[in-house]
This record gives C-alpha cells, sequence and structure tokens, in this order.
C-alpha cells in the first residue's frame, strides 16, 4: 500500500506564495510518478503539475511559469513551489502517485488527503 499526506497550505494574499508537499509512506520508490491536482467548489479536478521517474515535468497552462514541481527521492517527498499566487489558485490541493505515467489526467493510483490553499485578492 502507499499513503500520501499533503501538507504546506495556508491563506495567502494574491501574489504571494506557498511551497506544499507531499510525504509519501509504504510501498513506493522513485519509480513511481507523480503528480499535483487541484480541485474548487463546484469545480472537476484539475490536473496541475507532474513528474516522472526521469524528472521530466508537464505543467497546466493555468500555473506554468508560477508553479514548480519536484521531488527528493532520498526523502520519498513531492513539492509544489507557488508563486504569484492568484485568488483563482484557491482549492483543495492533492498529490498523487501511480507506476504509469497519467501525466495530468486525474487517474492515478494513489491520492492524499488534501491540503486547503486560499489565495485572498
Amino acid at each position: 500500500q502507499v499513503q500520501l499526506v499533503e501538507s504546506g497550505g495556508g491563506s495567502v494574499q494574491a501574489g504571494g506564495f506557498l511551497r506544499l508537499s507531499c510525504a509519501a509512506f509504504g510501498y513506493i520508490d522513485s519509480s513511481y510518478c507523480m503528480g499535483w491536482f487541484r480541485q474548487a467548489p463546484g469545480k472537476e479536478r484539475e490536473g496541475i503539475a507532474a513528474i516522472i521517474s526521469d524528472g521530466t515535468t508537464r505543467y497546466a497552462d493555468s500555473v506554468k511559469g508560477r508553479f514548480t514541481i519536484s521531488k527528493d527521492n532520498a526523502k520519498n517527498t513531492l513539492y509544489l513551489q507557488m508563486n504569484s499566487l492568484k485568488p483563482e489558485d484557491t482549492a483543495m490541493y492533492y498529490c498523487a502517485a501511480d507506476l504509469r505515467e497519467w501525466w495530468l489526467l486525474p487517474k492515478y493510483n494513489y491520492w492524499g488527503q488534501g491540503t486547503q490553499v486560499t489565495v485572498s485578492s
């Protein structure tokens, strides 16, 4: 089994920054592909960033140039650095992991519980 635990969410002003973390526990290693997703009330879950085992990344247009996904394999931890935050970034943020390369599609096998990010104008 794989368990994912997000942290680092909070409330910030527009233009501010946050760094989210996703700690992975259980039967997981660097061969897993990981992603960040978000879901605002009344909206579908949106893939915003993904990273595969060789370090290749993908970003949704909505966050490109502002967010950076990275991972520390030694710590089994995924990160999302979020800069220049906008009110439309307000959502519950989830990390996900899978051996398959789903990229920004919400089809990952393992999901965290989510961490709330609220951006005020």
